[in-house]
């Protein structure tokens, strides 16, 4: 039921009404703009507007938020021993500012954050986005459906290591007053991290409320404490020239690069703000980093860089080098606060992707809840969680501390910089109609530079970087093979399926039809559902309606309800139906069905028998898969949730007709 990667739908724009592009009169009675001259609804738009950046601090910044627990640091530690303190601060200092300028700011607030995906934004999105652009040839298609499977994999990948890392750099504060405390860190980071796995299934929308003034208070900590801190060393501020990154290179060219895999840690979560964009919309995102993210990071980078200066010997603990004696236990408290809120937004993030890759076709059928009756947004699925919350502990007893977990931190981060600089150059030349020598080029500067912060990153392969490549080549494994299974597994039954035309002929010889509605789930509608020709077989019936229903998912977030439903008359009591779903969108067929009324299809499906197959899968003799894909597919299409659960059909009007399938 789940159809391709992208499947091919033109994309229809919807019609502005006259209202939108100011034709209808003003009506009597119509509010009078106030003295200002601000009418009363852009009051309203823009309050609303601030009042998501709020709440988008509370989400969309936790990762990015946290960055300065540890990315100076990291880079600093990375150059000691190779060149002077003073030109290690500083260097570092000024590739983390450009870094949060040119590949933050530029990069994905202002330019890749155009390409909306219908208002969703996130790898698979833009992939999509991409793949619909006119004009693309087969190789180019196939790449962008390739670096859709390597990205959410990575971002798999990125979604078990935040959580550890963040948590764990937080809690560690604590042995920076008392070293008594170091053997805590582990347990207590183990409690806090198990504890927000476990109640991931009640949802997140009260803890949620507290977000937004947490990230408020803890982005006004950073800023207030780095600026004290620059005051008393001004000359931190000379840091923002770039030739001072230029000079840690012309004196340490190697050591330099190898600390760019230190820098690439100042902007994780960078890809956050694209994919969370479809819950809050571009403009709160926007307003939200430059006005008050952005400024409050780039005042703590200094504050610690200044702090740096006046004690070299601080650099293992750079956080908290600015920060006077009395902060460190409430900053302590409120990293810890932060982390759980970074490590929630990554949790969230996993679960969406998750939801778009099943409806695509990418994984197989999981279930998914619905936390929340008003932000459609809030999910949870069981499986993920599980898994998540069992990578997460792993890792922590694994490298029980968070400098060992930031070798294998970034590497994913900036794999799917990659993809995302490409599949956007795609958008901006073929759809945005932007210059093509213009495009190439900036585009290509782009990837050259997020190529090269993963090349330095990937230099930590064996320090830990095998870690996310191993989890990602896993998925990668796991969904090319669910792919590849898919489609030949469909294609056998495809074979050996009646034609529906060639059915339909004989469809009332020697048939006796009783009264009522059968519904069979198929994957097609110009064959016959082997339940079907199962029921007709055992039962010797045909219901007097039968509906032939497909659910087709696009590669667009939402669809229209005009667009929803297709329906063909097929003549003696069949009708061919199409359900059209987007892959933000959790089918839901007989309501799909109930709507059906509006073209033309009247159905009582409150006393409608579905009827689907319950498939026994055995390996054929040759199998295309070859042995272990064979193997692996069959336990992953045997493990995969019921279609009467996944598209919601009533438990009590099921009938599930059993059939085995050689592949």
């Amino acid at each position: 039921m789940q159809g391709p990667l992208f499947y091919a739908k033109p994309h229809h724009p919807v019609t502005p009404s006259p209202s939108d592009i100011g034709l209808t009169p003003e009506p009597i009675g119509a509010p009078v703009p106030p003295h200002d001259g601000v009418p009363a609804e852009d009051r309203s738009r823009k309050a609303k507007t601030w009042g998501l950046s709020l709440a988008a601090l509370g989400v969309v910044f936790g990762d990015i938020g946290t960055s300065p627990l540890y990315a100076l640091k990291a880079t600093v530690l990375a150059t000691q021993g190779s060149m002077s303190n003073h030109m290690a601060v500083m260097g570092s200092l000024s590739l983390i500012f450009w870094a949060l300028i040119l590949v933050v700011t530029v990069k994905y607030v202002l330019i890749i954050m155009r390409a909306d995906n219908d208002g969703e934004g996130g790898t698979l999105a833009l992939a999509a986005l991409a793949h619909r652009s006119p004009g693309l040839s087969r190789r180019t298609k196939s790449m962008i459906g390739i670096s859709a499977i390597v990205g959410l994999a990575l971002f798999y990948g990125d979604g078990v290591l935040t959580p550890a890392i963040t948590v764990m750099s937080a809690i560690e504060g604590l042995k920076v007053e008392n070293a008594a405390f170091e053997p805590l860190v582990v347990p207590l980071s183990l409690v806090i991290l198990v504890g927000l796995f476990l109640v991931q299934s009640r949802g997140s929308n009260k803890l949620g409320r507290l977000f937004g003034p947490v990230m408020v208070l803890w982005f006004v900590a950073l800023a207030g404490f780095g600026l004290a801190s620059m005051l008393r060393s001004p000359i931190i501020l000379t840091a923002i020239n770039p030739l001072y990154g230029l000079d840690m290179f012309l004196h340490a060219p190697w050591v330099s690069f190898v600390a760019l895999g230190a820098v690439v840690l100042a902007v994780t979560g960078c890809e956050a703000l694209y994919a969370d964009m479809g819950h809050f919309g571009r403009k709160p995102i926007q307003y939200a980093w430059l006005f008050m993210a952005l400024p409050a990071l780039v005042l703590n980078y200094f504050g610690q860089g200044a702090a740096l200066l006046r004690e070299p010997a601080a650099a293992a603990h750079a956080f908290f080098a600015p920060i006077p004696q009395w902060g460190h236990w409430p900053m302590v408290g409120l990293a810890t606060l932060v982390a759980i809120i970074a490590s929630q937004a990554v949790i969230t993030g996993v679960f969406s992707m998750t939801q778009q890759a099943v409806q695509l076709g990418q994984l197989p059928r999981m279930e998914v809840r619905h936390t929340s009756a008003t932000d459609y947004g809030q999910i949870y699925v069981p499986r993920v969680n599980l898994l998540l919350c069992i990578g997460v502990v792993l890792l922590v007893l694994i490298f029980r501390n968070s400098d060992s977990l930031l070798a294998a931190y970034g590497l994913a981060v900036t794999g799917v910089m990659v993809i995302d600089t490409f599949n956007a150059g795609l958008v901006a030349s073929k759809q945005w109609r932007w210059p093509a020598l213009f495009a190439f080029f900036l585009f290509a500067a782009m990837g050259f530079s997020d190529f090269i912060l993963f090349i330095a990153n990937a230099l930590k392969i064996p320090q830990g970087g095998w870690l996310p490549l191993l989890l990602a080549a896993g998925v990668v494994v796991m969904m090319d093979t669910w792919r590849r299974g898919r489609r030949v597994h469909l294609e056998k039954v495809r074979s050996e399926s009646l034609p529906l035309s060639l059915f339909l002929e004989r469809a009332d010889k020697n048939t006796t039809r009783v009264a009522g509605l059968g519904v069979f789930l198929s994957t097609r509608t110009d064959i016959v559902p082997g339940a079907l020709l199962h029921n007709l077989k055992h039962n010797k019936v045909l219901h007097e309606r039968v509906v032939i229903c497909n659910v087709v998912v696009e590669d667009t977030p939402f669809v229209a309800a005009a667009q929803r439903i297709e329906v063909e008359k097929l003549g003696k009591g069949f009708y061919a139906v199409k359900i059209h779903h987007g892959f933000y969108e959790t089918p839901d067929v007989p309501q799909a069905l109930e709507d059906a009324r509006r073209f033309g299809l009247a159905l009582d499906v409150d006393t409608a028998t579905f009827f689907i197959g319950r498939e026994t899968l055995v390996a054929a003799e040759r199998s295309e898969l070859g042995i272990w894909r064979n193997w692996l597919y069959r336990h992953i299409a045997g493990a995969a949730l019921s279609p009467a659960r996944f598209y919601q059909l009533p438990t009590n009007r099921v009938v599930e007709l059993g059939t085995q399938v050689s592949i």
